[in-house]
C-alpha cells in the first residue's frame, strides 16, 4: 500500500468519525427537543400546572444527564476509532460490518424502548409527587391525633423515610425495566431484582422499627394522661421503667428479622437463617422475664402490705424480700430452660451437672449452709423483724433487712452492720411489745427530794402528752446510789418499741431545762489548781 492510499484511508476514517460525531450530536439534540416539547405539553394540562416550576427543574436534570451521556459516548467513540486506526483497521469498513450484522428490529426496539423509558420516568415522577402529597396529609393527621406532641419528631422522621423508600424503589424499578428493554443479560437482571428485594426488606424493617417507636411513644404519652388514677398510678410507676427496654428489644427483634429475610434471598447465607429465629426467641424471653419479675414484685408489694396490724406488717416486710428473691429465682430458672430450648440444647444434662456441682460446693461450704439455716430459723421463729431495734454482740441498731445468709443493722450513728446469720448468738430485742427509756440524773445532797421527784413527775406528764411514742408516764424508781458529790436518781418511762433512744434524748433535754428553771443543782466535779512562785519554792529549799 503506497503513501497516497494510506493517506486516503486515514482521511476517509477521519471524515467518517466526524460524521459519526455529527450523527450522535443530532440524535441527542432530537432526544432533548422531544423531551422538552413533551414537558411543555404536559405543563398545559391543568392538573400539572402547579408543578410547572418543579417540571423545569426535572428538565434541567435530564439535560445535564444527556450532556453527561453525550460526552461519555463521544470520548468512547474517539477512543475506539483511534484504536482501530492504530491497528490499521478501517473505521468505515468496521462500522459497516458491525451495523450490517445488527437486524433492523433491534434499532426499532431500541427506539421504542427509549420512548417507553421516557414515558415511564415521567409517569413515575408525577406518581411520586402525588404520593408525597398523600403522605404529607397522613403525617399531619397523625400528629394531630389526640394532640400527642411528644412524638412529633418521630412521626416526621417516619414519613420522611417512607417517602424516600418509595421514591428509591420506583427509581430502581425503572432502572430494571430499562435493562429489560435494552436487552441486558437475564442473569444480571435477576441479580438486580435480588438487590431490590434486599433493599426493600432492609428499608421496610428500619421503617417498621421507626413505626414501633412511634407507637410506643404514643402509648407512653397516652398512659401519662391516666397515671393519676389511684388504681393505675402504682402500675404506671413500676412498669414505666420497662418502656425503654421494650423499645430496644422490639428494635432488635425487627433488625434480626430483616437480617434473616435478607440472608434468605442469598442461597449462600440461607443456612444461617435459623440462628436469627433463635435470636428473636431469646430477645423475647429476656424481655418477658423482666416484665414477669416486675409484675410479681408489684403483686407482692400490693397485696401483702394491706394489713392494719403493725406486727403483721413488720412480719410481712421481713418476708417480702425473701419471697421476691425466691420468685425471681424461679422465673430466671424457667427463662434459662427456655433459652436453652431456643438454642436447640437439651437442658437435662446441664441441669444434672449443675446439681452435682452444687452438691460438691455445698459439702465444702459448711459456713454458708449454717448461715442459711440460721436465717430460716430467724425468719420462721420471728426472733427479730425488719424495723426492730436489737443488740447483738458489739452491734446494735434498727434491722433494715433480713436475708437467708445475712442481716443488715443500721446503728444510731448511721453505720451499716452486715452480720452473718450464723454468727448471731445472743440477741436483745427492744421492739417486742414495749421497752423502757431509762434516764439517771444526779442531784445535790442538800436537795429537797420530794420536790425533785415532783418536778420529774411533771416532766413525765408533759412528755406523755407531747410524744405519742410514750405509752405511760415517767416513774421515779428512787435513789440508785450515793455518789461522792451527788445522789443518783433513776427514772423509767415505758415507750413504744424502738423509740427508747429518742425519748431518752428528749427527757434529758427537758430535765436540764426544768432543773435550771427550778434552781435544782446538778453537781459536777470541780478541780482546784494551785500555782506556786518559783522564788518561794527555792527559799523553802534553802531553809
Amino acid at each position: 500500500m503506497d503513501v497516497f492510499e494510506v493517506f486516503h484511508v486515514f482521511f476517509k476514517d477521519i471524515i467518517f468519525t466526524l460524521c459519526e460525531l455529527v450523527f450522535l450530536t443530532t440524535v441527542f439534540l432530537i432526544i432533548y427537543i422531544v423531551i422538552r416539547t413533551l414537558f411543555k405539553k404536559v405543563g398545559y394540562i391543568s392538573f400539572f400546572k402547579k408543578d410547572k416550576e418543579y417540571s423545569e427543574i426535572i428538565l434541567k436534570k435530564i439535560k445535564f444527564f444527556l450532556i453527561f451521556i453525550y460526552i461519555f459516548l463521544i470520548l468512547a467513540l474517539l477512543g475506539y476509532n483511534g484504536y482501530l486506526i492504530y491497528k490499521n483497521i478501517g473505521v468505515y469498513q468496521n462500522a459497516v460490518s458491525t451495523v450490517s450484522g445488527i437486524p433492523s428490529e433491534f434499532w426499532t426496539g431500541l427506539l421504542v424502548g427509549a420512548l417507553k423509558i421516557i414515558l415511564v420516568s415521567v409517569a413515575a415522577h408525577y406518581f411520586i409527587k402525588l404520593n408525597s402529597k398523600i403522605l404529607d396529609k397522613a403525617q399531619i393527621k397523625s400528629k394531630a391525633y389526640k394532640n400527642l406532641k411528644s412524638n412529633n419528631e418521630t412521626i416526621d422522621n417516619f414519613f420522611f423515610r417512607l417517602q424516600k423508600i418509595i421514591k428509591n424503589s420506583i427509581i430502581f424499578l425503572i432502572l430494571i425495566y430499562a435493562m429489560n428493554l435494552l436487552f441486558f443479560p437475564e442473569r444480571f437482571i435477576n441479580n438486580m431484582y435480588v438487590v431490590l428485594k434486599i433493599y426493600l426488606i432492609a428499608s421496610g424493617g428500619i421503617l417498621l422499627a421507626r413505626a414501633a417507636t412511634v407507637v410506643v411513644d404514643s402509648l407512653e404519652d397516652l398512659s401519662k394522661r391516666h397515671r393519676y388514677r389511684e388504681d393505675y398510678l402504682e402500675w404506671y410507676n413500676r412498669l414505666n421503667s420497662l418502656l425503654p427496654l421494650f423499645r430496644r428489644c422490639l428494635e432488635y427483634i425487627i433488625y434480626v428479622w430483616i437480617t434473616s429475610l435478607a440472608m434468605l434471598q442469598i442461597s449462600f447465607f440461607s443456612k444461617y437463617v435459623p440462628f436469627g429465629t433463635a435470636a428473636v426467641q431469646i430477645i423475647g424471653i429476656f424481655f418477658i422475664t423482666r416484665m414477669v419479675v416486675e409484675i410479681l414484685k408489684l403483686f407482692v408489694d400490693k397485696y401483702m402490705m394491706k394489713s392494719e396490724n403493725e406486727l403483721l406488717n413488720k412480719q410481712r416486710r421481713t418476708l417480702i424480700p425473701i419471697m421476691k428473691s425466691f420468685l425471681q429465682t424461679i422465673v430466671y430458672f424457667i427463662a434459662l430452660i427456655l433459652t436453652l430450648r431456643a438454642l436447640k440444647i437439651n437442658p437435662v444434662p446441664i441441669l444434672a451437672g449443675a446439681g452435682i456441682f452444687s452438691l460438691v460446693i455445698g459439702m465444702g461450704a459448711q459456713s454458708l449452709i449454717n448461715d442459711i439455716v440460721a436465717g430460716i430459723f430467724i425468719l420462721f421463729e420471728s426472733i427479730f423483724l425488719v424495723g426492730d431495734y436489737i443488740e447483738t454482740g458489739s452491734s446494735h441498731g434498727v434491722v433494715e433487712s433480713i436475708f437467708l445468709r445475712t442481716t443488715k443493722i443500721r446503728d444510731p450513728n448511721g453505720q451499716l452492720h452486715i452480720l452473718r446469720n450464723g454468727q448471731i448468738n445472743e440477741v436483745e430485742n427492744y421492739s417486742k411489745g414495749y421497752t423502757f427509756a431509762v434516764v439517771e440524773v444526779g442531784v445535790a445532797y442538800d436537795s429537797d427530794l420530794e420536790y425533785v421527784f415532783q418536778v420529774l413527775n411533771d416532766i413525765g406528764k408533759r412528755i406523755k402528752e407531747k410524744n405519742p411514742s410514750v405509752l405511760e408516764e415517767l416513774v421515779v424508781r428512787g435513789i440508785k446510789e450515793f455518789g461522792e458529790s451527788e445522789l443518783l436518781i433513776r427514772t423509767v418511762t415505758k415507750v413504744r418499741p424502738g423509740h427508747h433512744l429518742s425519748v431518752v434524748f428528749e427527757l434529758r433535754n427537758m430535765i436540764k431545762n426544768e432543773f435550771d428553771l427550778k434552781g435544782i443543782e446538778i453537781p459536777f466535779a470541780r478541780r482546784v489548781v494551785i500555782i506556786k512562785n518559783q522564788s518561794e519554792t527555792e527559799q523553802k529549799k534553802n531553809i
